[in-house]
């Protein structure tokens, strides 16, 4: 999320947590670079090193930084196939719709399950090594499933960010 939008919702009447430009900068450049060393991070936002260091265990301490995560080229362990799945959930099955993406976000083919408002009711993120895979995933997990009414695959062909 670029800092500007941050900033406006930082400085948004609300009950979000307080943060100050100095936070909003630390925030982006671990956004880009989150092995960013502590020393080159202070250098980048105009801090001592220990302020900077406090400054980033105070933003984990609060919630607002969650974790850190590793970017995968999954491609070089051959997962070559990425698609976004949608599912409509059918109208009897609306009580079980949590359950259901909860179970498959526990899947090891899916990056991200999105619960959305309005159609599809879910949005599934899926990579597989195969578009044979691919295509046993889907029955096998969601054609499969009374719940899910419909579902719509389409292929990733460049995913940018």
């Amino acid at each position: 999320m670029p800092a500007s939008i941050w900033a406006a919702a930082a400085n948004a009447e609300s009950n979000f947590v307080p943060v100050d430009d100095t936070d909003l900068a630390i925030l982006t450049e671990l956004h880009h670079d989150a092995r960013l060393a502590n020393n080159v991070l202070a250098q980048r936002v105009g801090l001592a090193p220990s302020t900077c260091l406090g400054r980033v265990k105070a933003l984990r301490t609060r919630g607002i930084i969650e974790g850190f995560e590793a970017r995968i080229n999954e491609k070089l362990l051959g997962v070559t196939v990425n698609a976004m799945i949608s599912v409509i959930v059918a109208a009897q099955a609306r009580d079980r719709m949590l359950p259901a993406a909860r179970a498959l976000a526990e899947l090891p083919q899916v990056r991200d399950v999105f619960v959305l408002g309005g159609t599809p009711d879910l949005l599934i993120r899926v990579a597989t090594s195969s578009i044979d895979e691919l295509r046993t995933f889907v029955a096998s997990h969601l054609g499969s499933n009374r719940a899910f009414s419909s579902t719509q695959t389409n292929i990733i062909f460049e995913h940018l960010r």
